[in-house]
């Protein structure tokens, strides 16, 4: 093995081939590598993204139930109990979308734009829970009041802010997130056509470098095939034996060829 080691001297063709192969591959590996990353970034950061903001319209919308019921409870008791949720709700609302915004954010080729679209819903989730806090601070008041009057008057006061603010503001949630939810569906299908153009370009570039290389073996072949026809010597031939002048002998010589004489 060592003695082949040594004696081994690949040829300039040989080093060129095995250069187009490896720099194919690595080209080709590289290609890949980014369409694997991309579908790992559609899967973790879109499609479990969608489906958190999804979650987060279903909360708001729990919420937004939950502050129903405050306005139909029957008794403080029944107030409080319903209420008390509504700090969980709205923080985990909060979690999901610092959740999505700390991903990496993007801007689609058509010029949306998903850091823009999610501040968008960060803004008009603060003024919805802004406005429901007040209704809840009204209702609150309200079973404080020490007379009837004022009972009622908060009670109404509690109700025109649930339908005239919050539930205007509500509807601004829901708008901004079907706006986030168009641009990610848009940023996933820029990606989708990204890794779609670099596996086809990679496939061409596989059968393209593979026929190149096939084509520039069989040049390489033929060409040392009629250097040999020619007679002229190629780098891959051996090296033709020369005769050895010293280990022949001249004829003898006439005085030196010795005469037998016949036995007497």
């Amino acid at each position: 093995m060592l003695r082949w080691l040594r004696s081994f001297r690949p040829s300039a063709s040989q080093v060129l081939i095995s250069l187009l192969i490896a720099g194919l591959g690595w080209m080709s590996g590289g290609a890949l590598s980014r369409v694997d990353q991309d579908l790992r970034i559609m899967y973790t950061e879109y499609t479990l993204g969608a489906a958190d903001l999804a979650h987060i319209s279903a909360d708001v919308m729990r919420y937004r139930n939950t502050i129903i019921r405050a306005l139909q409870a029957d008794s403080q008791k029944d107030f409080e109990r319903i209420t008390e949720s509504l700090p969980g709700q709205r923080a985990r609302v909060q979690l999901a979308v610092d959740r999505y915004a700390a991903a990496g954010l993007r801007v689609s080729r058509s010029g949306r734009s998903e850091p823009e679209d999610i501040e968008a819903v960060r803004k008009s989730l603060d003024q919805y829970f802004s406005a429901a806090s007040t209704t809840i601070d009204l209702l609150s008041r309200e079973w404080n009041a020490s007379s009837p009057p004022e009972r009622d008057r908060l009670r109404r006061n509690a109700e025109e802010h649930a339908a005239d603010n919050a539930g205007p503001k509500m509807i601004q949630v829901s708008l901004a997130l079907d706006r986030l939810l168009d641009t990610v569906a848009d940023v996933a299908k820029d990606m989708r056509d990204e890794g779609t153009k670099a596996i086809q370009s990679t496939s061409i570039m596989l059968v393209g470098g593979s026929f190149f290389i096939a084509l520039l073996n069989l040049f390489l072949t033929k060409s040392r095939a009629l250097g040999r026809e020619t007679g002229q010597p190629s780098e891959h031939d051996p090296e033709p034996l020369r005769p050895d002048h010293t280990s022949q002998r001249p004829p003898p010589a006439s005085s030196e060829v010795l005469s037998v004489r016949p036995l007497q």
